[in-house]
């Protein structure tokens, strides 16, 4: 009599369980089937333009190195705007991640506008924030710089903020003890050991700057991406295939050099 009435509880427990998850399993398979609705996916229209695509492809070779000089700066410039911008969103982040960091600001005030400043600028790509800086200084890889600052800034002070939460208490704690004020707790103790997760992110968060940056040419932002948009616009595929040719020893340049460099951080 006893050991019959846990079993039945948990029999139905798991019929519960089980209809629950049914019920997600339907709510998410009908906003699928809404989504596929209103992105208007048409397999049909992807069937029929095809051989047009194919064509193109035709067209695009061989490439066109006619112009590689021009072309490799226009690469070089992408891959200045990644970097200066990812060093400018550095130095944005420095504040605000100490200010979101739960174990450095215990002040609800100061931490919570703080991530939810973060949570801004990461919620407003790189490409928007271009598109805005080039009304306000014009055509050219500045505004594509100040899109990536503040693109990467909101990203790297949260993932800063939330490595700096996870760093080990102990070491902290001894320096606050020897009666250590709050800048030298968090110069002495709580950057060295958090200091190479910082610079593996810092690295990372490079990498993807250098490859959003490829696009923001299509704004007015400079770069690569003002080559390949003015190259598709003429119908150019032979010099649209250099340019993509560009891109990925460009990118993968990158990826190379910043995974090498975080081997070395370990």
């Amino acid at each position: 009599m006893y050991e019959t009435f846990p079993d039945s509880a948990r029999r139905h427990r798991k019929l519960g369980d089980r209809l629950r998850f049914a019920g997600l399993l339907c709510v998410g398979v009908a906003l699928y089937v809404i989504c596929l609705r209103v992105a208007e996916v048409d397999l049909g229209k992807l069937w029929a333009g095809l051989p047009r695509l194919a064509n193109w492809a035709a067209r695009a070779w061989p490439p066109d190195f006619s112009e590689i000089g021009i072309l490799t700066y226009r690469a070089a410039e992408t891959v200045a705007m990644g970097t200066v911008g990812t060093s400018f969103g550095v130095l944005l982040a420095i504040p605000v991640c100490l200010l979101a960091a739960r174990n450095v600001t215990s002040s609800r005030w100061l931490s919570i506008p703080a991530r939810g400043l973060l949570n801004a600028l990461r919620g407003i790509d790189s490409f928007v924030f271009a598109l805005i800086f080039v009304a306000a200084v014009g055509l050219g890889p500045f505004a594509g710089v100040l899109g990536v600052a503040l693109h990467s800034a909101g990203s790297i002070a949260k993932l800063w903020s939330e490595s700096i939460e996870t760093a080990v208490p102990g070491p902290i704690e001894a320096v606050t003890m020897s009666g250590a004020g709050r800048l030298k707790v968090i110069r002495y103790a709580l950057i060295p050991d958090v200091l190479p997760s910082l610079s593996s992110i810092t690295l990372y968060m490079w990498e993807w700057s250098v490859r959003a940056s490829t696009v923001l040419g299509v704004v007015g932002a400079g770069g690569i991406g003002q080559e390949l948009k003015n190259s598709v616009d003429l119908l150019q595929f032979d010099r649209v295939f250099t340019i993509i040719i560009l891109v990925l020893a460009m990118v993968t340049a990158i990826d190379a050099i910043s995974a090498w460099l975080r081997r070395r951080l370990v």
